[in-house]
Formats: C-alpha cells, structure tokens, sequence
C-alpha cells in the first residue's frame, strides 16, 4: 500500500473535551464517521482524526471499536437490564445483565422513567416489577452516584419476562446432612435437593430463597440456599411467606418511623369547627383505623322538600403527610395496606394510621368533608368539600348499627333518633337512585376466617350483607363522585379509578357459554352494566345462578388507577375518583391533595412533581394493589389448607369452580376451600377441553364436566405451605341427551350427582 502523502495544511482537530461532549450528547455511543461529520474532518484529515481516537483510548477516556465508540465506563444505548428494586422516591432501580465494566469498579446507577400514558380507553400493560428483564434504551446523565457510579436514565421498549432463577420454599433437613426444598407456590416445580454444602445455615422449617442449580440430565434437581427468611413451618407463618413471595415491603424505613413519632396533633387554624356535628363512624367490627365518618339530616330549604343533607368526612391524611417527606415516599412504594386474616401490612406506620389520622370516638380529628345535597328522588342536586375538625360522636360496628335500625340493639343515647334513622332514610333515597343508574350487581359471597390465639382457623363463615354495609357504600361513592367531579371542574390533575367496558371478545365467548345453557347473551357494542343485570335476574334462585355470576364476573375488566378517565363501567358512572380511604390507599392521598390545592384549602396540596410523575404513579399502584390482592389470596389459601390437612380421606359436597385443560377446580360448599381435581383422575376416558362452554368432554363416554356442577369429592392430599388441596371426583358428570344410554344417567340439571365406588384413574394419561 503507497505511503499517504502528508496534507500541507495542519488538520483543526476537535479537543478530547469536545469529542468526549458529542459522545455524551449523542446518548453515549457515536461512530468515527458521526465524528467526522460533526467536525467537517475530511480526506487525509481523518488520519490524524484516528490517531487522537486511538490516543484517547489509551488513555482511557473512550472505549470500543470505529463503528461503536463510546466514553470508557458507559454502556451500550440499547441493553437488557434487570430491574432490582426502588429507591426512596418509588422509582424502579435496574442493573445491566451483562456488565462489562470493571466489576471492581463502582456500579452505575440506572433508574427507570416513566413509561408514558396509555391510549385513551385501554388499560394500561401491567408495569414492570421486581426481578423482570427489559430492553430498555439508556440515556447518560450528569454526575455521579455516592459511590461514583455512572447515573443513567432507562426507559423501557419492551418487557422480556420473569428472569429469577430463585425457588421460594421450605428447608427439610435430612439425616444425612443434606435436606430439600418444599416450594411455596401453588403448582410450583417438583422438590428440590439441597446438598450438605449449598445448605449455608439454613435450619429445618425455615423459609428459604433457593437457587435453582444445573443438574444431571436424569438425577434430581439440586437448589443452593441463598436467602434464610426465618420460621415458618406453621399457620402463623402464612402471612410471612406472602409477604415474603410477594415482595411487600412491611419494615418501615427509621426515617419514616422518627418522621411519624414527631408529628405532633393537628390544631384547629383555619379549619371550620364541626365538632359538635353528630359524625359517627360504622366499620368492621375489627377496625383498627376508622378513616370515615357520615351524618345525614333533613335538608331545611323549601326548594328541596323531603331532601337531604348528607355529610362524609375523611381522615386528614395530607395534613400528616406531606409531599416528598420520609412518610410520602414509602407510602408511594407500599401503594396500599395489606389485610391479612392474622395482621396488617399498614401503608403509613401506626402512629399515624391507628392513632393521629384515625377518627376515634371522642377525639378531635382533621378532615376533610364534603356536604352533599340530596333531592327527595335520590338524585345529587350540589355539593361542596370543607376541611375541618370533627370528632367522632360514636364507634359503631356494621352489626351494632344494624341491630339498633331492627329494634334489636342498642347504641348510645340519641345516636339512633338523631343519628341513624336519618342515615336510613337518605339511603332509602340514594338508593332508588341507584337502581335507576343499574350499576353492574353480581352475587358471589365473600368468606371470612376467624382464627385462634395461634392463628389457626377456628371457622370459616359468609357474614350477611347488611343494609348497614350498603349504606357506607353508596355513601362512599357518592363522595367519591363528587371528588372526581370537583377536580374536573376546576381543571386540576387527579388518578380516576376507572373499569373499562368487557373486551368484544369476552362478550363474544360470554355469549357462546350463555347459548350454551339456553340463555342469550349480550350484544357487542354499546354495553351497559343492565345488560348483564338482566342475564343475572333470569337465573336467580335456580341452579344456575352461582355458575352464571362466576362466568359474568370473568368477562369483566380489571379495575385500574390512570390519570386519563374512560369512566368505570361496573359502577355505571362516567367519572369516579378514591377519595375515602387516605389511610390505607395512596391514589386517595393524591386526591386529598388535589381538591386542597384545587380550592386553596391549604399549603400542603399537590406538587408539581407528583403531577409530572401521575401517568407512572398511577401504574405502580394499580400493580401493588394486584400483589396485595394475590398475597391476601394466598394467605387464605394456606390457612384454609392447614385448616384441612387434618381431614384428608373425608368426603364433601362442592361445586366446579374453573375448568381448564389440566383438570378441575372445585370450590366446597362449606368453607369455600378451594382444591383441584387431576385430569389424569378422572374416569377412563380421554378428555377433551371446551374452553367456551367451560367444560371437560369425555371422547368415549361423553360425560361432560361443567363450571358450576354440583360434585362429590374426596380429599387427597393438603399442602399447608403451597395453601393447595388436592381431591378425587367422586360423582358422575352429565350427559348430552343424543349420547343417553341404558346404564347413563340423563342430564336432569341440579340432580345430585351418583356417587363413583373406588378411585377414578384415567388410562389415557397426558
């Protein structure tokens, strides 16, 4: 190759600062040609441009090849991140999978940025959490960590799934020094074996974190024990393996805790005085915090005769909480309290939750209240927020006050006159209201555990539906409506709690189920929540009506916290915000502090900081709300499965409660248990899935096993740890009427099935 001929001209190279500059201005990685272009280097030129590139690197202020370079330290535009937790303000911390840089070095800080407002109408993606990878696209900021690291902001392009390699169970010692794992989760992987030395000091009955290890090609998977989480080999650890399994935090920061300790009682100031306003509370009888309180009289003004005034007042939470303070930030991470049959994760320490904030009886609390005008028809003429200081006139349990309305009980003196026959009647009001507007109205009751001293369960029953509980709740959304209301007209930010209408192809495959049983379904399009008001009323009280609610309720959508409304479908209301439970909910907290800035009630409204971060924070707490819903699910799971280890071999009636291609699920009718019945168990028969009719069809027999089927079934086996019970099918399916034989039994609808002698197995295994 000919020797290059030297330019005459001296190349204008750009300094190393300026090269390091355009590095960083152009997301961190550029090419030699980028260089070149930015700096007009052209021809022989470009020689000299190689050599300070090349010096450069050896220096060690740049990295990489011609078509790559980058600043030495950094990372690639484009990578593949693991998200590993959040830091004090809420927002998701992630680390490179693969990490290039000096290992010894300082770890580079990267932080996830919102992931942007979902179209309007669609439901937002669940976020990412926890243990996921994502591609994410990198932009380097300025500065450094305190540990010098590299500051980097992520956002996300894609989520690429689960990444952990992790198995949560608990630790079995064996006699020989080795022990295994007995995993947590329902349907989790077979056990695993733990060698004596991947045992660390983990002790039999521990929960413990497993790393799953490569094994043979035929012998046992072996796990390394990684993560001691204590006890936990009884009912009272059922609520710590949840929390645990669900990753929810339930130590409070030190900060949080000196923050909460010196918050002194709120004074009156400015606040209108409503202390001598009868307000009582109405709560569970186990309430430990009361963050409501209602009061309703017959409204004086002619213009309104036989109507109402109804009054709301919620805890004032924001008073206590204030943006950016230690106790705001974790609330933001927790999102919401946790209720576990045995305790509460609370989302603000008890200080707070249980004591400052809580509207006790006697006490003088801050509120904020909202006065709601009420015509004799039921119907809101007006309403207008106040903050104030109330104090709470009594403590009334959803049965005491109940009692009392039937002549049955008793209360303190005058509270049922002057307080709880007018509570009555504006209900009676709002009620027929209600009716008119036909919210969606499904029947599943909900199972409650008493437990013992030990926190094992005493019994597992269905408390009634009170009028007194139907009363809270149209009182509470009644206030909510008018908070979504307030903050729309005053054009301010706030999180809706919005419920979309079911998908076309939920309605499409509700449709098919409901042709099925000879009932015809919806129509696509136009949906309202009457339409699936009528279907439930033409199976009520016959033997389809727990099967037919169970079907509806699956076609609906999922309940979510957004910043952009598209209404909330099951309640039938075009706009709907959480304003009534500050206490336990972080999106009523944002709302609180919405209407107090909206109407200049105080210093402490909403900042512009949370209104930049809403569409994000509205994400990550409807995501928190879902774990917590599924830890308190599997909490009860495993109380009820300890409850029944005791009873395997016994034999109950129940009824199908999911139907899939593996098998059955079956849900007992006198604890609500919930246990699956194999595939492989059931008759000798080959069994195909019918996923619209929620069925299983036999190929040979033709017995058909249907979501909703009454069954006779025996219990197998009771994992307490996994909250899994396991049964065997008993009694017979149905039959079509075309495949009706001699010794088949014809399909009679609610017929009690025919008990099976022996036990079932399926030849045709799959």
């Amino acid at each position: 190759m000919p020797e290059e001929t030297p330019s005459k001209k001296k190349p204008t190279l750009p300094s190393k600062e300026a090269v390091l500059e355009f590095i960083r201005d152009n997301d961190g990685h550029v090419s030699k040609r980028d260089i070149a272009r930015a700096f007009q280097i052209k021809g022989n030129d470009k020689i000299a441009l190689k050599r300070l590139l090349k010096v450069m690197a050896e220096d060690g202020q740049i990295s990489g090849r011609a078509k790559s370079i980058s600043e030495a330290d950094t990372l690639p535009p484009v990578t593949v991140l693991e998200i590993t937790g959040r830091d004090r303000d809420g927002d998701l911390l992630a680390t490179p999978v693969d990490w290039q840089i000096d290992p010894q070095g300082p770890a580079p800080v990267i932080t996830l940025t919102p992931q942007g407002r979902p179209r309007k109408g669609k439901p937002r993606e669940p976020a990412a959490g926890k243990g996921d990878r994502i591609l994410a696209r990198l932009s380097r900021l300025d500065g450094q960590s305190p540990d010098g690291g590299a500051l980097y902001s992520a956002r996300i392009i894609r989520r690429l799934g689960g990444t952990s390699n992790l198995v949560l169970g608990i630790f079995r010692a064996l006699p020989d020094g080795g022990g295994f794992i007995e995993p947590v989760a329902k349907g989790a992987m077979r056990e695993l074996n733990v060698a004596p030395q991947n045992i660390g000091d983990a002790e039999s009955g521990e929960l413990v974190a497993v790393e799953v290890l490569k094994g043979g090609r035929y012998g046992p998977t072996q796990g390394k024990v990684i993560t001691r989480h204590g006890p936990a080999d009884s009912e009272r650890a059922a609520s710590r393996i949840a929390i645990v399994q669900f990753e929810i935090p339930h130590i409070f920061q030190s900060d949080t805790l000196k923050e909460a300790e010196k918050a002194e009682p709120v004074k009156l100031g400015k606040r209108e005085d409503w202390r001598d306003i009868p307000l009582i509370t109405i709560d569970p009888a186990d309430a430990r915090d009361h963050d409501d309180a209602v009061y309703a009289e017959l409204d004086p003004d002619p213009q309104n005769p036989d109507g109402w005034l109804v009054t709301v007042a919620i805890a004032d939470v924001a008073a206590y909480v204030t943006p950016q303070s230690a106790l705001d930030r974790e609330a933001l991470i927790r999102g919401n309290s946790v209720y576990f049959p045995d305790l509460v994760v609370p989302m603000l320490p008890e200080r707070i939750s249980n004591d400052l904030c809580s509207l006790r009886e006697g006490e003088d609390r801050p509120a904020l209240a909202v006065r709601m005008v009420i015509g004799k028809d039921g119907q809101k003429r007006s309403h207008r927020f106040h903050r104030v200081m109330m104090r709470s006139h009594a403590k009334l349990s959803y049965e005491q006050a109940q009692a009392a309305i039937d002549g049955a009980g008793k209360v303190p003196a005058g509270i049922l006159d002057r307080v709880l026959s007018p509570l009555w009647n504006a209900y009676a009001a709002l009620k027929a209201a209600r009716d008119q507007r036909e919210p969606l109205e499904l029947d599943l009751p909900e199972r409650k555990l008493v437990l013992d001293k030990n926190g094992a369960v005493l019994k597992i029953h269905v408390p009634p539906r009170l009028d007194a509980h139907r009363l809270i709740e149209e009182f509470m959304i009644q206030a909510n409506v008018c908070a979504a209301e307030t903050l729309e007209q005053r054009n301010s930010p706030l999180l809706y709690r919005v419920h979309d209408t079911p998908s076309h192809a939920k309605v499409e495959a509700l449709g098919e189920f409901l042709a099925s049983i000879d009932l015809k379904g919806p129509k696509v399009g136009n949906l309202r929540p009457s339409h699936f008001n009528s279907i439930l009323a033409r199976v009520r009280d016959t033997e389809l009506e727990e099967l037919t609610n169970q079907v509806v309720l699956r076609s609906q959508a999922q309940a979510e916290y957004l910043a952009t409304n598209y209404g909330h479908f099951g309640l039938n209301l075009r706009r709907y915000a959480h304003f009534t439970s500050p206490i336990r909910r972080f999106a009523d907290l944002i709302v609180h502090r919405a209407l107090i800035s909206a109407l200049k009630l105080g210093d402490d409204g909403l900042t512009q900081d949370i209104i930049d971060r809403l569409d994000d924070i509205a994400g990550q707490i409807s995501d928190t709300e879902r774990r917590a819903m599924k830890a308190e699910r599997a909490t009860t799971d495993r109380l009820i499965a300890y409850h029944m280890s005791g009873k395997v071999g016994v034999e109950f009636s129940g009824r199908i409660s999911g139907v899939t291609r593996a098998g059955l699920f079956v849900e007992l009718d006198e604890t609500g248990a919930d246990g699956f019945i194999p595939i492989s168990t059931l008759s000798q028969d080959y069994f195909h899935y019918d996923q619209t009719g929620h069925t299983l069809i036999g190929e040979r027999t033709g017995e058909i096993h249907r979501l909703g089927d009454k069954v006779e079934v025996r219990l197998v086996e009771a994992r307490g740890v996994a909250g899994a019970l396991r049964f065997d099918l008993l009694s017979e399916g149905s039959y079509a009427p075309e495949q009706d034989s001699g010794n088949k039994p014809k399909n009679k609808g609610a017929r009690r099935p025919a008990k099976r002698k022996g036990k079932r197995r399926n030849a045709n295994r799959r």
